[in-house]
């Protein structure tokens, strides 16, 4: 197994104690709903968001107990959006990483409630650090990106303007959009949030802030490849879903090359502004190749 794997898997391990230190206790009247929250955050994943907070703080002045609530946070959001996705009134997914998704599991009503519940959880988990924060100024400030990015001006927003066109043959300008709401907000403010916390400059958020814009749609790019392209035991769902639920994707608008063309485009340019930002993070850069050529 390579070095990068082998750091990637630590990385994932890390991430994994982090998000599951902070589910709830799974008691009394309110135990369904904390036993489809922790099915919903364990069943798998990448945990690239808080990967990729960690790994920016590390570019300046890493303090790990800073940024922990935050890592969790931002995948309890992000594990909500994938909940709600799934959802027969969205993409009516029966399966994601391999295993039934939450409604399939526990029902449509609970997986309205479980997607509620990890969104809500997400901001009391960060609120609650606030107290303790050594820098309570820049701990606002990473609220209020998290806040803003996931909701109607970055992700909402952008699954609004989704399903609003659902079955529309889209132009580019929606297109991008989209991925930059729908996928890129959530990858910034990750970015952005372990700059903050780690006392970067504003010039130096702003670049990261850029490069992170490039990443999430590079990811959103490849993501449409895959659903053509991939392998579906890898990926753990079926393929062609897109096609399936009448969206137009960026794929659809320039054909496979031309997208494969832009995925390794926008992880260029971002992989340059990172290079100038910071101190040296090698498995970051190496995190971005992997996110160009994964393939699930």
């Amino acid at each position: 197994m390579s070095d990068f794997k082998n750091e990637f898997i630590e990385r994932v391990e890390i991430a994994n104690k982090i998000i599951e230190s902070y589910i709830p206790l799974n008691m009394g009247f309110k135990s369904d709903i904390c036993e489809s929250m922790k099915y919903s955050l364990m069943a798998g994943g990448k945990r690239l968001r808080p990967i990729l907070m960690m790994e920016v703080a590390k570019k300046f002045d890493f303090d790990m107990e800073e940024i922990t609530p935050f890592m969790a946070a931002i995948e309890y959001i992000h594990t909500y959006s994938l909940v709600h996705d799934d959802l027969p009134a969205m993409d009516n997914d029966d399966y994601r990483r391999g295993k039934l998704t939450t409604h399939k599991v526990y029902g449509e009503a609970m997986g309205v409630l479980c997607g509620d519940a990890l969104l809500n959880y997400a901001f009391e988990i960060v609120a609650s650090s606030l107290k303790n924060s050594k820098n309570k100024d820049a701990a606002i400030e990473s609220l209020e990106v998290l806040s803003r990015n996931a909701g109607i001006s970055g992700m909402i927003g952008g699954q609004a303007c989704d399903v609003a066109n659902d079955g529309k043959e889209l132009d580019e300008d929606t297109i991008l959009y989209i991925y930059e709401n729908k996928t890129s907000a959530l990858i910034e403010a990750a970015m952005v949030i372990g700059a903050v916390l780690s006392g970067a400059t504003d010039d130096e958020i702003s670049d990261i802030e850029d490069a992170a814009g490039m990443i999430g749609m590079a990811f959103q790019i490849q993501d449409d490849i895959l659903d053509i392209e991939g392998d579906e035991e890898k990926l753990g769902k079926p393929l062609h879903s897109d096609e399936k639920n009448n969206k137009y994707t960026y794929v659809s608008l320039y054909g496979i090359d031309e997208s494969k063309n832009a995925v390794k485009n926008y992880m260029k340019d971002a992989k340059d502004i990172l290079s100038e930002t910071g101190k040296e993070n090698k498995f970051l850069d190496e995190l971005i190749d992997y996110l160009v050529t994964r393939d699930k």
